[in-house]
């Protein structure tokens, strides 16, 4: 069991542009099944985290009922942005007191740190972050909403392309 933040940035280091838009992402031809591809990933992962943003953007952008299986908790201060019969459940506080109840909702599988770059820089704060994995689209944004917004050490253990991405797997040092 791993705490793993999954996630695609261009390749400056940005995962949103400067209005939130994934536009620059979902253009891309990538392979769901290819190396480092979501599907994969997804069916190792028991449990979710992610900010209200990214919440609100699966809101948005999303049709049809919640996308994921697994519990899912969104780190908000405003618990009524939760969709009614959406399986999620809010936090509000430290996630280092957050990561046992995903931990044991994830039972032998991983912890998807969702995202955005915030809450993905809490959990490294405090440590929790096991392996960053990143899909880098060949593209630069110039401002956004960063991958990392802290200093981080990661040691590369893996890389590999899928479609238009290079990716790696990064493990913290």
């Amino acid at each position: 069991m791993a705490t793993i933040y999954y996630t695609a940035s261009s390749i400056d280091g940005y995962i949103v542009d400067d209005r939130n838009s994934l536009d620059w992402l979902i253009s891309r031809d990538i392979d769901a099944d290819g190396p480092f591809g979501y599907d994969a990933f997804n069916e190792s992962v028991g449990a979710l985290v992610m900010g209200a943003t990214t919440y609100e953007w699966i809101l948005a952008n999303e049709s049809g009922e919640w996308p994921y299986k697994q519990p899912t908790w969104v780190l908000t201060h405003r618990p009524g942005i939760v969709r009614a019969g959406h399986p999620v459940h809010v936090y509000h506080g430290d996630v280092a007191d957050l990561h046992p109840k995903l931990v044991e909702a994830a039972g032998d599988q991983d912890v998807w740190v969702v995202g955005g770059g915030d809450v993905a820089a809490q959990f490294a704060r405090a440590g929790l972050i096991d392996e960053m994995i990143v899909s880098y689209a060949p593209c630069t944004l110039g401002t956004g909403g960063r991958l990392m917004p802290e200093r981080t050490e990661w040691k590369l253990v893996e890389s590999g392309v899928n479609g238009e991405f290079l990716c790696a797997r990064w493990q913290k040092a």
